[in-house]
């Protein structure tokens, strides 16, 4: 068994050790942005931590409508540009907390007068040293060099740290996260038989929307990096600008679908890639009667307790996720290959 797969099987614990763990230091955070509001947040990342950033912009501006930018770290590693911080929150986000351009956008951050979180699971990493407030995520050594439990920890995190910057979110829907992870490991062995009809694939497109859309982004570098599989990304909006064009008869499609706001214009996705006869995965959960029968779904309804006017895929980015970690995993294991050590790669990256 790879290391991969043992760290996806880790997520439910390492979510509720983190929720444990971190949520007084989030409480800090929640009385100090109530006494003053951050007027805007930019997110600072690389590669899976960039796409748990891409996530922490939508839910930001989706449940606070403060403002979020996701950081181009060349302006302050190569243009040495100076950007005006003054007001803002500069959220680092890193799984060693050792990447060199994230680091450097972090400092210079402070410089210009932002306040600077660092969201880690190295507690004693550079990134957590030198931010104002680091965020601990919990996940236990990770040994396989795909990122698995990291990435959903970062997903949580920014849940909590929205609800610091005052979105009305639930507690109770939080806590009940790690329940949600565990409802989605239980589709590994369906997912190992769906990953045999893709063993000689070697591209495909991955799409989401809203809260899933950096989901899409997660599945198709997890695809890349385990499998070398030639992964595009899209949202839904944008596959349709031109890229549905190399979309043909059996040509891989993966789609993240939960019920809600972006229900609709998925379905009408499903059925454009059918007309196309391209072969699909689609991915969502039981609360969601519209799905084609062949759809993969979560047996949990991602429903939540609260009564507030939340957006119905408001909690499904972990549980989504899990599915597409699995299917990497076994689409790897099928081909032959070692997802934990890739090709060219190693844990820990660093750029400038």
């Amino acid at each position: 068994m790879s290391k991969m797969l043992e760290e996806i099987r880790e997520q439910p614990a390492a979510l509720e050790r983190t929720l444990k763990a971190e949520l007084r230091g989030f409480e800090k955070l929640r009385r100090r942005f109530a006494q003053q509001r951050p007027r805007f947040v930019v997110l600072a990342a690389r590669g899976t931590s960039d796409n748990a950033a891409q996530f922490g912009r939508y839910l930001i501006e989706i449940t606070t409508g403060i403002p979020v930018a996701l950081a181009a770290p060349s302006i302050s590693t190569l243009y040495q540009a100076p950007i005006l911080m003054e007001g803002g929150v500069l959220v680092a986000v890193s799984q060693s907390g050792e990447s060199t351009d994230t680091n450097v956008v972090l400092e210079e951050a402070k410089r210009q007068g932002a306040f600077t979180i660092g969201v880690t699971n190295e507690a004693s990493s550079t990134l957590a040293r030198i931010a104002d407030h680091a965020i601990l995520v919990r996940a236990g050594r990770e040994k396989s060099v795909a990122a698995t439990k990291t990435y959903t920890g970062q997903l949580l995190a920014f849940y909590l740290l929205a609800w610091a910057l005052g979105a009305d979110l639930d507690l109770d829907d939080l806590r009940r996260l790690p329940a949600r992870a565990a409802a989605a490991l239980k589709l590994e062995k369906e997912i190992a038989v769906r990953a045999e009809r893709f063993r000689f694939m070697d591209h495909a497109v991955v799409i989401g929307r809203g809260l899933n859309y950096a989901n899409a982004f997660e599945w198709a570098l997890k695809l890349m990096e385990t499998c070398y599989i030639v992964a595009e990304r899209f949202s839904q909006a944008d596959i349709l600008h031109g890229p549905i064009a190399m979309v043909g008869q059996s040509f891989p499609s993966f789609l993240l679908t939960p019920p809600g706001v972006t229900w609709p214009v998925m379905k009408e996705l499903i059925a454009k890639l059918n007309s196309l006869k391209a072969e699909t995965l689609i991915l969502t959960d039981r609360s969601n009667p519209e799905a084609p029968k062949s759809a993969i779904r979560i047996p949990e309804s991602l429903s939540f307790k609260s009564k507030k006017a939340l957006p119905a895929d408001l909690y499904t980015a972990i549980p989504y996720i899990i599915p597409a970690q699995l299917f990497a995993a076994s689409l790897a294991a099928v081909k032959g290959l070692n997802p934990d050590q890739p090709r060219g790669l190693s844990k820990v990256t660093l750029t400038l």
